[in-house]
């Protein structure tokens, strides 16, 4: 959706909530591919009519390039046209060009005995303006973020290599009865999500099931120890329970389906420059949908512009697990004691650390849900840390409860995916 369409919806919002008729709208945005079943029955149990509307016009941002005019021709369906009218008008407005300030001569008040004098000046010059077609072709300037840009660029990592990188998922979905923690529904939604998009992206994906915290270990290390020197990145995807852990450089811990903890500043330190010598000066990338703790965020009251849904009903769960001190063989804490500081790193978090992080067995985790939504709108053309905002935008849109993901950036320079 372009800029203008959404800001002409956000600028519209406060009489969309208050005038939309959203009934006749469900059937026509499910036919019309806008939305999928699921989706319209998550809007419809939002609350009131108002809430609906709201959420509505906040999620038709995430729907891509033709939500807009489709949205218009379903008002329009449905007897709401001057609704249709005003999203028009509004962005028929944002996009309208600036006036020109008019440089034509004037007569100027002269004083003294020259006030009275006409005071004559030159014709303006006429000077023919070529129609569009007849101007000699020149390519327009290439957009923030193109690949022109990204060429020219000195601070931003370069990726040739095809594959650009390994890309290794670690999903636990089922856990031991001693573990006391429940099955991770909705977990293998995401992990089709993001090895569909990390494969798009033109990385070699390797998905592991149900791994127990010292099989976890072995993986990672595994990876950490094959030679990377013809790749130019490296991603790892986990997918698990979270819990808090002592720390000193990342916080968090996730679970193996053992029950047993294992620290992500552990995780991330087998890929550092001491450990892992053919990724050094090279993007290493960690996307973590775990809980960081246990606390559940109801938000604070903000403006009326701001998304005031429910949680969908029935099916919402967390990856929470209690606070654990690192104890055992898989996170002893001689790990990380002397290691330097971590470069050409970035840790993204699902949530903030301590708090829960939400998922949905039908549709997966908010997380994922939207950080696979963004990199495929976004991808050709942002940068990763712009479109880690949107997604931590758009989570924090979502639910009774709320969730904020972030990240710990360590990266020196901008890092574009590749796109195939």
């Amino acid at each position: 959706m372009e800029e203008a369409q959404r800001r002409a919806l956000r600028r519209g919002r406060a009489r969309l909530v208050a005038a939309l008729r959203v009934a006749p709208l469900w059937d026509p945005l499910e036919d019309r591919g806008l939305f999928t079943r699921p989706m319209v029955e998550e809007l419809q149990s939002a609350g009131s009519r108002g809430e609906q509307a709201r959420q509505l016009v906040i999620d038709l941002e995430t729907r891509g390039k033709q939500a807009f005019p489709i949205f218009l021709s379903i008002l329009r369906d449905t007897g709401q046209g001057d609704l249709a009218d005003m999203l028009i008008e509004e962005c028929e407005r944002l996009q309208a060009p600036p006036q020109l300030v008019d440089l034509r001569p004037v007569e100027l008040d002269l004083r003294g005995e020259k006030r009275n004098k006409t005071v004559n000046f030159p014709e303006r010059l006429s000077i023919p303006v070529q129609a569009e077609s007849e101007r000699p072709g020149r390519p327009p300037a290439p957009a923030w973020g193109s690949a022109v840009d990204k060429r020219n660029s000195d601070l931003v990592y370069k990726l040739k290599a095809d594959p650009c990188g390994h890309c290794l998922i670690l999903n636990n979905v089922h856990f031991s009865r001693d573990s006391d923690l429940s099955t991770r529904d909705g977990s293998n939604v995401d992990c089709e999500k993001l090895e569909k998009r990390f494969k798009a992206l033109r990385f070699n994906v390797l998905t592991r099931q149900d791994l127990q915290a010292e099989e976890m270990v072995s993986e990672l290390q595994k990876l950490a120890r094959q030679d990377h020197r013809a790749l130019d990145c490296c991603v790892v995807v986990i997918l698990s329970h979270g819990c808090q852990t002592s720390h000193m450089q990342f916080p968090g811990g996730i679970y193996g389906t053992d029950g047993k903890p294992i620290p992500i500043e552990k995780v991330v330190n087998y890929f550092n420059g001491t450990n892992c010598p053919s990724l050094r000066g090279k993007p290493k990338l960690f996307f973590i949908q775990a809980c960081g703790g246990e606390q559940r965020d109801r938000g604070f009251v903000v403006d009326c512009d701001s998304p005031g849904n429910e949680a969908p009903g029935g099916s919402l769960e967390s990856d929470a697990a209690p606070f654990q001190t690192p104890a055992g063989n898989v996170d002893e804490p001689d790990a990380v004691a002397s290691l330097p500081t971590p470069s050409d790193i970035l840790v993204s978090y699902s949530t903030f650390p301590g708090f829960v992080s939400w998922r949905e067995a039908s549709r997966g985790s908010w997380y994922v849900e939207m950080l696979d939504s963004v990199l495929e709108q976004y991808a050709r053309s942002e940068d990763l840390l712009n479109m880690l905002l949107r997604v931590s935008n758009a989570v924090s849109a979502k639910g009774r409860y709320k969730q904020i993901p972030g990240c710990f950036n360590f990266l020196r320079k901008k890092f574009f995916f590749m796109c195939k």
